[in-house]
């Protein structure tokens, strides 16, 4: 779904609910010669359909500085699903969100407090791809 400034793209229960099982992303930057930057990333999504991005020392990263500079940014979750799945099984399925960077510190990590800095890189999604997560949309 592409979103317009007035309604930004919504998760389906089905993506919130994959997004919720998956412990790893890749963050897509631009780095400062203008060539592509991915990194795996730990991330939560919020209620309101937003995403932190968190890390140790984050704001000392190549990938903050990249968002800082460059606020447009893709992050994909992507697995193989399981044999056993009903929808597309052994077969790659996923979400990619194309949005917009903020930076952010906050008074808590959003995720492994022990380990993660209060920064945070929020993606406000413009865009939601996704594939064979819903029986309609599998191996089309």
């Amino acid at each position: 779904m592409t979103a317009t400034p007035d309604t930004p793209p919504v998760f389906t229960p089905t993506e919130r609910a994959y997004l919720a099982g998956q412990p790893l992303a890749r963050l897509a930057t631009t780095g400062p010669g203008g060539g592509p930057q991915v990194r795996p990333v730990g991330f939560v999504l919020n209620d309101d359909g937003t995403i932190d991005i968190g890390g140790p020392a984050l704001s000392r990263s190549q990938k903050y500085r990249n968002a800082q500079a460059r606020p447009e940014v893709s992050l994909l979750v992507d697995d193989i699903a399981p044999a056993d799945d009903p929808v597309a099984p052994g077969w790659g399925r996923g979400v990619e969100i194309r949005g917009r960077a903020e930076l952010l510190t906050l008074d808590a990590p959003p995720m492994y407090p022990d380990f993660f800095s209060n920064d945070v890189i929020r993606i406000h999604p413009r865009r939601i791809i996704s594939w064979h997560l819903e029986p309609d949309a599998a191996l089309g």
